[in-house]
């Protein structure tokens, strides 16, 4: 059968063609202010060894068991709150477990290396490799159980302190942002992208507390800890990631898209 075709389907001669689409990628980022960050990693690692020494002393039991026993209820101490909010307790859990965590991590460095922004790649890479390295050593130093108050709501294994879901996912994400905020000069943006992933970070935390695979003394040194991990290196770690991505020679230049 035929198709009617509409008149304005029709591209005349004596119409202009349409333009070719270009990407327009940054040469550079700019980078953040390594002196604030800095000083935010300074503040984070005064209060990461704050409860370090307050769980070696055994002073916070009564924290734990708070926040432990704040979303439980009964005699089988169940949690409160629909089915719909487990549900998003164990999504959101997800996102600081090795698959999906790693998943963005390796997904951000490949962004990062289109957009022609190499040291921050590198640089990001460094964080999160170094991360994991310092907080299987810390947990392997301390060695603290998981806690057996409260019914386990997901699967969870090896030691408890520091969490690692706390830890990583506080380094990725907040890594992550760091990075990216680098494409924009306005400090109101960098500060949003920043302070959206230490929130989110966060909430991955504190959901371990919610599911009862950690105390909240475990998530929260680990999330002290990785976000001063993530500060830190990106205030100490550019120069050697800028030698690193520097020695390989330049990127080629991306091609418009027709």
């Amino acid at each position: 059968m035929a198709t009617t075709r509409h008149p304005s389907d029709t591209v005349l001669q004596h119409e202009p063609p349409i333009p070719p689409e270009t990407v327009r990628l940054p040469e550079r980022g700019f980078t953040i202010n390594r002196h604030k960050a800095l000083l935010a990693g300074m503040v984070l690692w005064a209060g990461w060894t704050l409860i370090v020494w307050l769980v070696t002393h055994g002073r916070t039991a009564g924290f734990d068991e708070w926040g432990l026993l704040l979303y439980r209820r009964g005699p089988e101490l169940e949690p409160i709150g629909p089915a719909l909010l487990h549900e998003s307790v164990r999504d959101l859990t997800s996102l600081g477990g090795v698959f999906l965590r790693n998943l963005f991590a390796a997904a951000a460095v490949v962004a990062l290396l289109f957009l022609k922004l190499r040291r921050e790649a590198v640089l990001f890479a460094f964080t999160v490799a170094s991360g994991w390295i310092a907080n299987s050593a810390v947990k392997w130093l301390i060695g603290r159980e998981r806690p057996q108050i409260v019914p386990h709501l997901t699967e969870a294994g090896g030691e408890s302190f520091p969490s690692g879901h706390s830890f990583s996912s506080a380094v990725v994400y907040i890594g992550m942002a760091i990075a990216f905020a680098s494409l924009s000069k306005r400090h109101s943006v960098r500060y949003t992208i920043v302070l959206s992933a230490m929130v989110l970070s966060a909430a991955v935390a504190w959901s371990r507390v919610m599911l009862g695979v950690h105390f909240p003394s475990d998530v929260t040194a680990g999330w002290l800890g990785g976000a001063a991990w993530a500060f830190t290196a990106a205030a100490l770690l550019y120069r050697p990631a800028r030698a690193a991505a520097d020695g390989v020679g330049p990127l080629p230049a991306p091609s418009s898209t027709n």
